[in-house]
């Protein structure tokens, strides 16, 4: 059965700003397949406005359009597919932005967060059982933002997209585990395994960037050195674990970080998509220090490295997708973690909004006066 909702759906890329006026994303009803054997229909209740949604709005990583947009979000179960026994109606999910078939050779090898087959749908605007559920009432076709399109009331997605958490977690907030908290948590924890005592650096302090710095601090760092352009959240990396926080203006922030480290850091995260960030952070990793690039800049964006120096001084450069998780043992994991005290991602998170305030909320994210505004496309205006 057609389940017919409203969806934020990208139809420009590359408006001008200010978004509240140009408004590139139009709230529009729009049709939803049902579920085929091997996807589920979710309720909505939180998404992430995250810099990834962002990019493809300001056209630094477009995609096709019409698109319906959202990538990190939460929901509960509505209807499972007839090959699903492991999901039931009224569970509680939060969304993973690559679906995982569990078949593939990066699945089998544990690393889900790069499977094959999802890379192949997510690139054609589809899901892994073949093209799009969504469509417009005139029967236009919308394609799937990262299989997900969770800036809607529903969504159909894969059964691979979802991991069930506990149903105390408040369901709106749970969206940030699915992107920033991953990313962000995953890329010090996973990929680069930092261990108690090392100097980390975390460089471009967003959702992503701040989870980075929670994670740090989780992991027992001895050093955690915040840098960002902008002073405010400077301020917010110092009240959530940073033992140090640089402005990236300074002219002498790479000196800096130098004399803080005797030399510089073992590990330095670029978690803000930014050139001039790997820049840095090349340059403030010591001897044998490892650089770790997390963030996703524009498609055209390179990085040069001198060769000599990069075998010389044994440094590492690695990249880390969704934070190198196995989102179904990592979300509960930091849930839990979440829960216990022990990683107040609720810091990050500015407030709830609905669809009359999404397109000013891009604005908020791009002049850096937010860190994460949560969508709640089923709450009344009121509420959210």
């Amino acid at each position: 059965m057609t389940i017919r909702c409203k969806a934020a759906v990208l139809r420009t890329i590359g408006a001008p700003r200010p978004y509240a006026r140009s408004k590139p994303l139009s709230i529009e009803e729009v049709d939803l397949a049902a579920p085929k054997p091997v996807e589920l229909l979710v309720r909505i209740a939180g998404a992430g406005l995250c810099h990834s949604d962002l990019s493809v709005i300001n056209g630094d990583r477009p995609r096709p359009v019409p698109l319906a947009l959202g990538h990190e979000g939460s929901g509960e179960v509505v209807e499972v597919g007839a090959a699903i026994d492991d999901v039931r109606p009224g569970d509680h999910v939060v969304f993973q932005f690559s679906a995982a078939c569990g078949r593939c050779r990066r699945c089998v090898e544990g690393r889900p967060q790069v499977c094959e087959r999802a890379r192949v749908a997510k690139s054609a605007g589809g899901l892994m059982a073949g093209g799009s559920r969504i469509s417009a009432l005139n029967g236009e076709h919308i394609d799937h933002h990262s299989g997900l399109s969770c800036m809607a009331q529903y969504a159909v997605v894969d059964r691979g997209s979802v991991v069930v958490i506990d149903q105390s977690m408040p369901l709106a907030d749970a969206a940030v585990f699915g992107c920033a908290v991953m990313t962000g948590v995953g890329a010090v924890v996973n990929t680069a395994r930092i261990r108690p005592g090392d100097t980390v650096a975390i460089i471009g302090l967003g959702g992503v960037g701040l989870s980075g710095v929670l994670g740090a601090r989780l992991a027992g760092a001895e050093t955690i050195i915040a840098i960002d352009l902008e002073h405010s959240k400077l301020e917010v990396a110092l009240s959530v674990g940073a033992t140090h926080a640089l402005c990236a203006r300074d002219a002498d922030c790479i000196e800096q970080v130098r004399d803080l480290t005797r030399g510089g850091v073992d590990y330095a995260f670029e978690l803000g998509g930014s050139v001039d960030a790997m820049k840095m952070g090349y340059a403030i990793i010591q001897y044998g220090g490892t650089l770790v690039a997390a963030g996703l800049p524009a498609l055209s964006a390179t990085f040069n490295v001198n060769q000599c120096d990069l075998v010389g001084q044994e440094k590492s450069i690695r990249g880390s997708y969704m934070g190198s998780c196995v989102p179904i043992r990592d979300i509960p994991r930091f849930i839990r973690l979440y829960q216990e005290g022990r990683l107040p991602v609720d810091r990050l998170i500015d407030g709830h909004i609905g669809y009359d305030d999404l397109n000013a909320g891009f604005d908020k994210l791009q002049d850096a006066r937010a860190i994460r505004q949560i969508l709640t496309p089923n709450a009344s205006p009121a509420a959210a």
